[in-house]
């Protein structure tokens, strides 16, 4: 797929860099050139959490949760930096492609054809949604999927399900985390038929921005399979890096 460093790289006005926040150079959609050149060097990757939590799907993000990649992530959620989810979408459909194409077709596909695909983002809470000035990762989906379809992809974009309140995650040990995702999300039980027929000979791929344990994308999983809806994988766009203390 091209055009990631047409969004990212041409000059327009300055601002500050929402990749390294040097303030006073030329951008768009926020990050300057040496930053969109690294994030535009990154690739997806297939990630496993260690231990991995029970029904987490195979999962790929494009890089690690540091650098140009983290700092970019955080102006986009925290700091309200909204005109990021277009480039931050493209790139995410970069993992959603890679994601997509590695996954056994069934029934198999014509060779060469793009897959159908069903992507489906991790809901956020109301309050999450309030704080942020709208639903994030929503927001991001449908730059995924505009991206993934002017690329010839036939994308279905759904939100069957609805995240009930709970502690933010970045207060949560791995054990926290565990038990707050258990009860975290329930299925809209009026989107079900639709939501199966959109399934249906469709690669599901579940959406999120950051995997760090994987209860969360394990979470959402198990809703869906439980409504009869298989899960193929998952794709991010940054994986926590767990550094080992010797």
């Amino acid at each position: 797929m091209t055009g990631v460093w047409a969004d990212l790289a041409d000059l327009v006005l300055p601002a500050e860099c929402a990749g390294c926040r040097v303030g006073r150079t030329a951008l768009r959609h926020g990050v300057c050139v040496r930053c969109a050149t690294a994030l535009q060097l990154l690739r997806p990757t297939p990630v496993r959490p260690t231990p991995a939590p029970p029904g987490l799907p195979d999962c790929a993000a494009l890089g690690g949760y540091e650098g140009e990649l983290r700092e970019a992530l955080l102006t986009y959620k925290e700091r309200g930096r909204h005109s990021l989810a277009r480039p931050l979408g493209r790139l995410l459909a970069e993992v959603v492609a890679a994601t997509a194409g590695a996954v056994s077709p069934v029934p198999p596909a014509p060779a060469g054809a793009p897959r159908a695909v069903l992507l489906i983002p991790v809901p956020g809470t109301a309050a999450a949604i309030r704080a942020r000035h709208g639903d994030h990762l929503r927001r991001l989906a449908r730059h995924t999927a505009h991206r993934l379809r002017a690329s010839g992809w036939p994308v279905t974009l759904a939100s069957p399900l609805r995240a009930q309140p709970r502690p933010d995650s970045a207060t949560l040990d791995s054990a926290g985390r565990a038990a707050a995702a258990e009860a975290a999300f329930t299925l809209r039980e009026r989107r079900l038929p639709a939501l199966r027929r959109a399934a249906a000979g469709r690669v599901v791929i579940v959406l999120d921005d950051i995997v760090t344990t994987g209860v969360t994308l394990a979470a959402v999983t198990g809703v869906l399979r439980s409504a009869g809806v298989r899960v193929d994988a998952a794709a991010v766009l940054a994986a926590t890096i767990r550094r080992v203390r010797r």
